[in-house]
């Protein structure tokens, strides 16, 4: 994480450095376009598209975590082992399921999303052609 904040940070300090680049050239040149104001010009451009590169790989970044986190909390949630601040276990109430079990059920949901993306619609009627274990019955609404 570290390498990313610095890459960015670098990537926006040369961005910065180029911006003030194009006004000296700018400046210099009383405003006309000259060999000098177009080089500077190109390095800003080249600064700016590099800086949006690092901001993407930052923000690629920060939802993969964020998305991790999201799945280790779904588990534990499901799971049944799920920690308050005090670090004691405590339950949800909710019947734990296997992991397993969950990232089978998450396949089966990521599946209905993508038949629902692509128009077909029959996915949320019909049970899942690929799945080859039934919904947990414990959820009722598993049970079809």
């Amino acid at each position: 994480m570290d390498s990313i904040v610095d890459t960015l940070n670098n990537e926006y300090q040369d961005f910065i450095a180029a911006a003030a680049g194009v006004l000296e050239a700018k400046e210099i040149s009383g405003g006309q376009k000259t060999a000098a104001t177009d080089a500077a010009l190109d390095n800003f451009k080249q600064r700016w598209e590099l800086f949006r590169v690092a901001c993407d790989q930052a923000e690629e970044f920060v939802e993969s975590v964020k998305q991790r986190i999201s799945s280790e909390c779904l588990v534990d949630e499901a799971t049944g082992s799920v920690t308050q601040k005090s670090g004691q276990a405590t339950t949800t109430g909710l019947p734990p399921i296997s992991a397993v079990r969950l990232e089978q059920m998450s396949k089966a949901v990521r599946w209905l999303v993508l038949e629902l993306q692509h128009g077909s619609g029959t996915g949320a009627t019909t049970s899942h052609p690929h799945s080859s274990v039934p919904f947990d019955a414990r959820f009722s609404e598993d049970a079809a």
